[in-house]
């Protein structure tokens, strides 16, 4: 922190500033008998170093994530990063710079986001990705306003297995503009339930969303929600989860409208939840309806390449009632963490990074159903993340685990009551080790096993 002082002659030229002769005057109006006479009861001054040690020693009674191993997932997630993503990240012509008003002259930031847009498609297999989101809730917010303006309707379908925190996103967006939003129910699976889905479709309906993989971490079945979609002339909004597209279809090639999703995964730390980046891509007949930004690349009078703001969607730059969104940023920095971090892993890299999570993940779970008492949850396929149903409860279990430096997972019973307050969202990652497994299955054995 900065230490700026105040002379005496800095506090009378703001005393006279503001036509007062004495602090006591600027004090005034506060009543008397809230005022301090005296000397407060404070301890005696020490000096910077025992200051900075007194603070230290408050700091360490935290336990942050990243000191225990952490099984936290649902949409933000522990992963092994890079070095070189924070080093090319902390550059001064990218950490100082902001989204450029006169853009063709700063080609440096306009190529980053060109290759991050282009990473973007090549990982959904769509046409087009915008510049970048805030984040995933804001995105998928993003991405049913667009299939609203592109069908001209009002009324979305989407999974009941969103959070609580994404629903109300979707609430704050939707309120204003008059759409419905209604929740498909998920089978015993924790998929949607098709046969709703199939009867809910009609043409007043303008997009439907699912999740893939869905927040319990299942795998839909995308080709036949694809395929009913498509049937009704309604768009698919895919949510995907960007590691998983390494593994699973991309949304692309089973006819998806819309990608977006959630790129924390891609290279940002957990902070704490932020800041994020949210993800959007479309087929191009949709890219003047898409938000944000969009760069490309072309060559200029003398055939050199260069890179260009083709579109700006936003209330700032066209007329208000042109406008698809009044987002004012793309989260560039971000953005280009996302491009660092896939460049830097490359496609085997990336796919080995969803091959360790998955089957670590899949090695966890047998871990924890042998022990008597856990049980999963959902009986469908899933990729990273899985829910169990706990002997006991999941308040205590928690508990347990964080005080031998493990955080076990996410309960669901605050946005999920019908799974009760003993379900538990798992997840694991690639940077999860063998001897964390083992010691989450001890604590499982210990806290919970046989009862």
């Amino acid at each position: 922190m900065s230490y700026v002082q105040n002379t005496d002659r800095d506090r009378k030229m703001m005393l006279d500033s503001i036509g007062v002769s004495s602090l006591d005057d600027l004090l005034e109006p506060v009543p008397e008998q809230f005022r301090v006479r005296g000397d407060l009861e404070l301890p005696g001054g020490i000096s910077e170093s025992e200051v900075v040690d007194r603070f230290d020693q408050i700091a360490s009674a935290n336990r942050p994530a990243s000191s225990m191993a952490s099984f936290l997932g649902g949409g933000i997630y522990d992963r092994i990063i890079p070095a070189a993503v924070r080093f090319i990240l902390s550059r001064n012509e990218f950490y100082t710079s902001y989204t450029p008003y006169q853009a063709e002259v700063s080609q440096g930031t306009l190529q980053a986001i060109y290759e991050y847009q282009s990473m973007i498609c090549g990982l959904t297999g769509m046409e087009v990705a915008n510049a970048s989101l805030y984040d995933g809730a804001t995105a998928l917010a993003e991405s049913i306003l667009m299939a609203c303006s592109v069908k001209r309707k009002n009324r979305v379908l989407l999974p009941s297995s969103l959070p609580g925190r994404i629903k109300s996103v979707l609430k704050s967006y939707s309120a204003g503009r008059g759409i419905e939003l209604e929740y498909l129910p998920f089978t015993e699976e924790g998929t949607i339930d098709t046969g709703v889905l199939k009867k809910s479709l009609g043409p007043e309906v303008a997009g439907v969303v699912m999740a893939q993989p869905n927040y319990f971490g299942v795998v839909e079945d995308a080709e036949e929600i694809s395929s009913l979609v498509g049937g009704s002339k309604s768009l698919l909004i895919a949510y995907v989860e960007p590691v998983s597209l390494a593994l699973l279809t991309p949304p692309g090639e089973y006819g998806a409208d819309i990608a977006v999703g959630e790129g924390q995964s891609l290279g940002l730390p957990q902070n704490f939840g932020g800041p994020l980046i949210g993800f959007i891509a479309a087929k191009e007949k949709y890219v003047r309806k898409c938000p944000g930004r969009l760069i490309s690349s072309t060559v200029d009078v003398d055939g050199r390449r260069g890179y260009v703001m083709t579109l700006q969607t936003r209330e700032q730059h066209i007329r208000r009632e042109k406008a698809t969104s009044n987002i004012c940023t793309n989260e560039g920095l971000c953005a280009l963490a996302a491009a660092v971090y896939l460049s830097t892993l490359g496609e085997e890299g990336f796919r080995e990074v969803a091959l360790q999570s998955a089957s670590k993940c899949r090695t966890l779970f047998d871990m924890l159903t042998e022990i008597p008492g856990f049980k999963p949850v959902f009986s469908g396929d899933f990729f990273q993340e899985f829910v169990l149903d706990l002997p006991v409860k999941v308040s205590d279990f928690m508990e347990g685990c964080r005080r031998r430096g493990l955080l076990p997972g996410i309960p669901l019973g605050n946005d999920f009551p019908g799974l009760g307050d003993s379900a538990l969202l798992v997840s694991v990652t690639e940077r999860r080790k063998r001897e964390e497994l083992e010691l989450y299955r001890e604590l499982a054995e210990e806290l919970g096993g046989g009862r």
